[in-house]
């Protein structure tokens, strides 16, 4: 069929948000330190500026979101997830945001998101 879309194509440069959500975050030993909770998108470009990354906790419950800069994270095909040029204990010492009961994060001050301009 002409119409038909294709599911089984994996080389291509474009993702939905949803399939992102979840995706592992390794860290620049290639161990996993956490995974992508959602994305701050930038409303007037339109441009991703920062992944949540959640790390910690237990069943969900306890778990830190760190604002990181979209710019810091590599997608690795190999690992099947984004790599960061930092450590677990980098993230660790950042500041993070708290989520509401919706999931959703807290608005957070400037200081958050700032804490990583010397990474980049």
């Amino acid at each position: 069929m002409a119409d038909e879309i294709r599911t089984d194509v994996t080389n291509h440069n474009l993702i939905s948000s949803l399939r992102v959500e979840g995706t592992p975050v390794f860290d620049r030993r290639g161990e996993k330190i956490g995974s992508i909770h959602s994305i701050m998108i930038d409303k007037t470009s339109g441009q991703a500026a920062y992944a949540l990354m959640s790390f910690g906790g237990f069943l969900g419950f306890g778990n830190r979101i760190y604002p990181i800069p979209w710019a810091m994270l590599t997608y690795d095909r190999d690992l099947h997830g984004y790599y960061v040029g930092i450590t677990r204990e980098d993230i660790e010492a950042a500041p993070y945001m708290e989520l509401d009961k919706a999931d959703r994060p807290f608005e957070a001050p400037e200081p958050v998101y700032r804490h990583w301009d010397q990474y980049l």
